[in-house]
């Protein structure tokens, strides 16, 4: 599949709009260049993780063996696909690391292999897989000097990442995979089973209270990362951050609708987080 490289981008582009509705939100205030490499990236992780999302139906494993590969033809520079190729331009610009991509893939067959985890230390080991990886493929493109920033790189690719699980639950659920850490359901006088049947009491909500503070606790870490990276990237990565604080928000006032549906910003909601954080830049 030959595709001209404005093409190949704008089919990330695409796909990234499309897929990540809510992280996505910034990028559009990122300078051209920074813009198109990021929107690669986000494209190239998320193909991966719809092959273990959309493919249950067929054996999973050579799908993600025919991304790797294709990951090494990109950065050979001989790419075959509109993501890649785009990724292959983006990477002759910014140093983004190919080892990212892999840890990536790598969560990715975690999710074929693994549908729970006993303890929050077991669910990171996921999590720097699926989430710290961008952050190593996302800073070099927006640029940062302070070695702090690698440090809350990683609050915010968690936070973000937490976020999506607790969103996500219900449809976890029908996909037989639970992220939320099993001790922590049942610490808070919940279980494994009552989450399978979707049961709505107060112990759910407690369980919900204390992975949304938790997530809140490394939204206010990541807060100090916006400094640290160049000036044109700082309004994109506090929009991240600012619309998912929002959609925690969303979840706190109405924690039993995760069980039924994904949490969701509308259009609207999305466009008072840009204003919002536009005044506050202004100020």
């Amino acid at each position: 599949m030959t595709r001209s490289l404005s093409e190949a981008y704008d089919y990330c582009k695409k796909l990234t709009e499309k897929s990540g509705p809510h992280f996505s939100v910034g990028f559009r205030f990122l300078p051209s260049a920074k813009r198109q490499a990021i929107y690669a990236v986000y494209a190239f992780c998320r193909y991966a993780d719809d092959i273990v999302d959309e493919y249950q139906n067929q054996p999973i494993e050579p799908l993600l063996k025919s991304w790797e590969e294709e990951l090494e033809r990109c950065y050979n520079q001989e790419p075959s696909h509109p993501i890649t190729i785009a990724l292959a331009d983006a990477s002759q610009h910014y140093p983004i690391p190919k080892e990212g991509f892999l840890g990536l893939i790598a969560g990715c067959r975690m999710d074929i292999e693994v549908s729970r985890y006993q303890t929050f230390k077991d669910l990171m080991v996921y999590a720097d897989l699926v989430a710290t990886t961008i952050r190593d493929l996302s800073l070099p493109i927006f640029g940062y000097s302070d070695p702090k920033g690698i440090s809350l790189g990683r609050s915010l690719s968690t936070a973000l990442q937490l976020t999506n699980i607790v969103r996500d639950l219900g449809e976890d659920l029908d996909r037989g995979r639970i992220y939320l850490p099993l001790d922590e359901i049942n610490d808070a006088g919940y279980s494994e089973e009552a989450l399978c049947k979707r049961v709505k009491n107060d112990a759910f909500l407690k369980m919900m209270r204390f992975q949304c503070e938790r997530i809140r606790g490394y939204f206010d870490e990541a807060i100090h990362l916006i400094p640290m990276v160049e000036a044109d990237s700082r309004l994109a990565v506090s929009l991240m951050r600012n619309v998912y604080v929002a959609m925690i928000s969303q979840i706190e006032k109405k924690p039993f609708d995760v069980l039924d549906r994904q949490i969701r910003l509308s259009l609207a909601d999305r466009g008072k987080v840009v204003t919002k954080t536009l005044l506050e830049k202004i100020r």
